[in-house]
């Protein structure tokens, strides 16, 4: 469910019309609905709750959309936060999140990021690595500190997404072999400065069944199992994110949040554990939409080419996982047309959709890309000397500018002294 709708001929968000925002801040620009994202969250909390032991916590995959206004509007509806790097950090906790409810994931964590966070508080590390775990170690030992770990363990798992997606095999560069996560606890058991405390998985993102989650949350609760005869007090189990999200009704549909928890509580009953979760383009994906204005249509040899002011550089998702995006004229005419959906940027690669049937639209019409509220602003990037895009928070009959556009001469670029 989101709240994009056609009103009186033309799409608004909530109750402002995209043509006003195009308006006022021009286009590319990223809009979100402030609505859908407390609706969705308000699914996942309810989907999850009663699952383990103690309260879960949502922590929400801060990389999927990190702007400040968005955490802040999540964190109102009682989520937490999954990070992956020290600003994703320190904009966690800018945005009112409160250390108990943040986990720290990512595989390339440096000292430097694990002193800072330490220090500030975070419910737990999800170290994907035993050197890893070593070098915390000897952070924590030198502040005087325990520091909260839990290993992520790939339980060798095809999640049946996009290969650049895919994280849960035993060739991955995230986490570690579930073959070789009873050495890795035994030696985190004996390193100084580390409270063993927790395990993870995360097997991918996008998934539209829930089955291969099922199937690795089963080879998680065995570990638990053999890692608590081991020795390790296993009290938290970190579940990850990756449940997909709608795109379209003639797309793929995924597993609803509901029929997702009733699965975790089913495969979760004895782990006596605290659970949590990590969702992200399930809270956000929905929530926002990219809009964009048509440049010109040229003609092409089997079909127009739509050329658009966003490109591939302002959302990169089709280009680098083939993402289907919905793309909808923000005033239709009624008429429909097969284009080929390309942006200004000089790769071929800049290709949003080849072949589409869509809304017909003529050069300075306005559309917009659906589904654009995870991994796109975030995403976004100067190539081809292009600003990055602006976003904008939508709550009912008002809106804001919650970044601005910005332009390499906002960039930090000095020429050197010696010239």
């Amino acid at each position: 469910m989101d709240h994009f709708a056609n009103r009186s001929g033309s799409l608004h968000a909530e109750d402002v019309p995209l043509t006003a925002i195009a308006e006022a801040v021009g286009t590319p620009v990223y809009v979100y609905s402030v609505a859908t994202m407390k609706r969705h969250a308000e699914v996942m909390l309810d989907a999850v709750a009663g699952c383990g032991s103690g309260e879960p916590l949502v922590a929400y995959a801060v990389k999927a959309n990190p702007n400040g206004a968005v955490l802040r509007v999540l964190q109102g509806c009682g989520l937490g936060a999954d990070v992956v790097s020290i600003g994703e950090y320190r904009r966690a906790r800018a945005a009112g999140i409160a250390p108990e409810r943040i986990v720290f994931s990512g595989v390339g964590k440096t000292a430097e990021e694990m002193a800072e966070a330490l220090a500030g508080g975070v419910l737990q590390f999800n170290a994907e690595s035993i050197e890893e775990a070593r070098m915390l170690s000897a952070i924590a030992d030198a502040q005087g500190k325990s520091a909260p770990i839990g290993f992520r363990i790939n339980p060798d798992v095809e999640a049946g997404t996009h290969a650049k997606i895919t994280t849960g095999t035993a060739d991955n560069k995230f986490g570690i072999p579930a073959a070789e996560a009873l050495g890795a606890y035994a030696e985190a058991e004996r390193l100084p400065g580390l409270k063993v405390q927790g395990i993870t998985v995360h097997i991918g993102s996008q998934l539209v069944s829930i089955a291969p989650l099922e199937a690795a949350f089963r080879r998680l609760g065995e570990l638990i199992g053999a890692l608590r005869a081991q020795g390790s007090d296993i009290r938290l189990a970190d579940l990850g994110g990756g449940l997909g999200v709608p795109h379209g009704a003639d797309q793929p549909q995924p597993a609803l949040p509901e029929a997702y928890g009733a699965m975790v509580r089913r495969v979760t009953a004895d782990w006596n554990c605290r659970l949590v979760f990590e969702p992200g383009r399930l809270i956000v994906g929905n929530a926002g939409v990219l809009l964009t204005r048509v440049v010109r249509v040229k003609p092409g040899a089997s079909h127009p080419w739509l050329i658009v002011d966003a490109g591939m550089n302002d959302l990169m998702r089709p280009a680098l996982y083939d993402a289907w995006h919905g793309i909808e004229a923000v005033t239709p005419r009624g008429a429909k047309a097969t284009v080929n959906v390309v942006g200004p940027v000089c790769e071929s690669g800049d290709t949003f959709a080849m072949a589409r049937e869509m809304d017909a639209v003529e050069a300075g019409d306005l559309v917009l890309f659906r589904t654009a509220g995870a991994y796109g602003a975030t995403m976004a990037n100067g190539y081809n000397s292009r600003p990055l895009t602006p976003e904008v928070l939508v709550d009912g009959d008002r809106w804001a500018l919650v970044r601005k556009r910005i332009d390499l001469s906002d960039c930090a670029e000095v020429d050197p002294d010696w010239r």
